[in-house]
């Protein structure tokens, strides 16, 4: 008699269902906790070598990951390609966010970033001449009114070069919608993580040089590096960059985008609520208020974009 066993489908589902559960609170949290973790590394190291070392290092081992695996190596179409995407996404755009929160709080910093979704709709309104729909122009709307009462906050009155962190994040949510708009018309290697780990190598190498050239990076002495600013590095590295990026991936390929997506919403919350805890940032009502507006803009885009055209 041959032997068997017998599966148990529970188990699996049941173990799948808790995968998801932690994936789930990885994006939410990890990601929305990025932003207090980069003001802390920020303290102690440059803005611009914070982030090309934050990138290179997880790109760099992400690679060498999956090269172990024996995942094809790409080609110098798709590195150009990841080069250029490198450049768009992380340093402008992510890097352009790590420099902008010295002068603004991470709570605000975050709301703003949370309005991609207006650039976006704006921006293929502008090039490929996509008109927004009715519940996309209320979302529009809503978003503007947010960005109006948000802007108005007496804290942005509280640091003298507050106007030079919101150029930055003006710039960076460019640059990222730009590189969103554009990125699924290129040659890219089908594995996401193989293309996040080429990013990043890619848009770390960049904020390094401009680190280095622009004289910022001398003015780093490891000597001089708290146990904060170290274990926020760290964290970047391991949780913001590798670990949040997987999760996200995973649930990607196991449930709607449209669940994926919530962690837009949440993510500016946890970013507020980390802020007030453990940074003494200032939430007011106005800013809540202005916050609701914002975020139920993006949903009203959010929910108008995954309509079938």
């Amino acid at each position: 008699m041959k032997n068997f066993t017998l599966s148990n489908p529970f188990g699996n589902r049941q173990k799948e269902f808790w995968l998801i559960i932690g994936a789930f609170a990885a994006v939410y949290v990890v990601w929305g906790a990025t932003y207090l973790f980069n003001y802390f590394a920020i303290e102690a190291i440059p803005p611009f070598l914070m982030g090309g070392t934050r990138f290179f290092t997880a790109g760099l081992l992400l690679f060498g990951f999956l090269h172990f695996r024996k995942t094809p190596l790409p080609s110098a179409r798709q590195w150009f390609w990841s080069f250029i995407l490198g450049i768009l996404f992380l340093a402008l755009g992510s890097g352009g966010l790590i420099w902008a929160i010295q002068f603004i709080d991470t709570g605000f910093a975050a709301l703003l970033v949370a309005i991609d979704p207006l650039v976006i709709m704006f921006l293929l309104w502008a090039i490929q001449g996509v008109r927004p729909g009715g519940r996309a122009l209320i979302g529009a709307l809503l978003g503007m009114m947010g960005m109006y009462l948000l802007l108005g906050q007496p804290q942005l009155d509280a640091h003298p070069k507050a106007w030079m962190g919101l150029l930055a994040i003006g710039i960076s949510l460019v640059a990222w919608a730009f590189a969103s708009i554009y990125v699924s018309r290129l040659d890219l290697p089908e594995n996401r993580f193989q293309r996040s780990s080429m990013q990043m190598l890619s848009g770390g190498a960049v904020l390094m040089l401009f680190s280095w050239v622009t004289g910022e990076a001398a003015t780093f002495e490891l000597s001089g590096l708290s146990w904060k600013a170290g274990l926020s590095w760290l964290y970047l590295v391991a949780f913001g960059s590798i670990l949040a990026f997987s999760c996200f991936n995973y649930l990607l390929s196991k449930v709607s985008p449209e669940k994926v997506a919530t962690s837009t919403y949440v993510n500016p919350l946890v970013a507020l609520l980390l802020g007030w805890s453990f940074n003494n940032e200032v939430i007011n009502p106005g800013a809540l208020v202005a916050g609701g507006l914002m975020l139920a803009g993006v949903y009203f885009i959010n929910s108008t974009s995954r309509k079938p055209a």
